[in-house]
């Protein structure tokens, strides 16, 4: 995008940012692909609280039950706002306000034709701007209108149920996405068979 500059760096884009949401965007790809009707879409670098899969089995169960409408559903992520509100009925779930990070997350065929619709590699921002621009939840409305339907219904388990392995500044911790060159703006997407080139 390429009115696009990080709002805590005040940066473009990085190499590893560009990496991180193709790697998201195939996965998106290969749910709709392969029919798939849910995946769970899981970072390399997220700890994984205790009884995961017992918390993630009540979790689907609870939306079946209760024929919860969703699209996306963060298992791990970085709340940037203090209020949301829960999802009716459910004791587990949360409408997701604006979030960063894509640790991890549920995601629905829905939302993969969703995500993948918005035709975003034309105006290319990080993943996890673009998860709450298309849930209409992003706070810079110069973004947003960049993508006019932002119906992506987004919520998050609460608790979360993975977390960071490594925090930014602790012994460990490395980046691909913030460690990397930066993009310059001046590049334009060149769209080759349904695919965009750099």
């Amino acid at each position: 995008m390429p009115e696009y500059f990080d709002p805590y760096h005040k940066r473009p884009m990085t190499m590893g940012e560009i990496g991180c949401f193709l790697s998201h965007y195939l996965i998106w790809q290969k749910v709709l692909e392969h029919g798939y009707k849910n995946v769970m879409v899981l970072e390399d670098d997220v700890r994984f609280e205790p009884f995961f899969r017992q918390k993630v089995n009540y979790v689907l169960e609870e939306l079946s039950a209760l024929g919860i409408e969703w699209d996306l559903i963060y298992v791990g992520r970085k709340k940037l706002v203090k209020s949301e509100s829960p999802v009716e009925g459910s004791k587990f779930l949360l409408h997701a306000a604006y979030s960063y990070w894509t640790l991890g997350y549920i995601l629905s065929e829905n939302g993969a034709r969703k995500l993948i619709g918005a035709m975003p590699l034309g105006k290319l921002v990080p993943v996890d701007e673009y998860l709450p621009i298309l849930s209409d939840t992003h706070p810079k409305e110069q973004w947003a209108a960049q993508f006019p339907i932002r119906d992506l219904i987004t919520l998050s388990t609460n608790p979360l149920l993975i977390y960071p392995t490594h925090y930014t500044g602790e012994d460990g911790y490395i980046s691909d996405t913030e460690d990397s060159k930066l993009m310059q703006n001046t590049v334009t997407p060149i769209k080759s068979e349904n695919r965009y080139e750099l």
